[in-house]
């Protein structure tokens, strides 16, 4: 059944994303790569013990693999007793000048299994979904949700968490 929700949820998303890059396949998008810092904010429980939603930070990155619509991210989230470090690559389309809508997946590795994060409290598979944006000069306004896939101890509960920051581009 979770299977069956996850393809679903990614074609919809899929097509979502991949319609926006075909209509908007004259807008400039952005490349940059960047390094930024933000708010976490869990938004569900595992309905255990010790893994309520937490509200944390975020650190999250991003290089653009040039010549083509993917990018290579990291994020960390933190907050409660451990944090979740996260590999992710996405596939980025262009919305509007300087501006990108990415989706993507990757896995969760928490610090410290059992422990509280933003994103649960243990290692699971991750899909996330975001847009970012040069707002001026060398500054990305991003912001994301992030799912993790039976990402609780003792409890097949999903996790939801959302982030938004500023990076800087170098």
């Amino acid at each position: 059944m979770k299977l069956t929700k996850l393809a679903a949820s990614a074609l919809a998303v899929a097509s979502i994303v991949l319609s926006a890059g075909i209509a908007s396949a004259q807008t400039a998008g952005t490349n940059a790569n960047y390094i930024g810092a933000g708010v976490a904010v869990g938004a569900t429980s595992g309905g255990q013990g010790n893994d309520e939603a937490q509200i944390g930070g975020n650190i999250q990155g991003r290089y653009a693999v040039p010549n083509a619509p993917v990018s290579v991210r990291g994020s960390v989230l933190y907050g409660g007793d451990a944090a979740a470090i996260m590999p992710i690559v996405t596939y980025d389309a262009p919305i509007a000048r300087n501006t990108n809508v990415y989706f993507g997946g990757g896995y969760s590795f928490v610090t410290d299994e059992g422990q509280k994060t933003p994103l649960g409290n243990r290692n699971s598979p991750v899909v996330t979904l975001g847009i970012e944006s040069e707002v001026s000069n060398n500054v990305i306004a991003y912001g994301d949700t992030k799912w993790g896939i039976d990402a609780y101890r003792n409890s097949d509960a999903d996790a939801v968490s959302f982030q938004a920051g500023l990076g800087y581009r170098f």
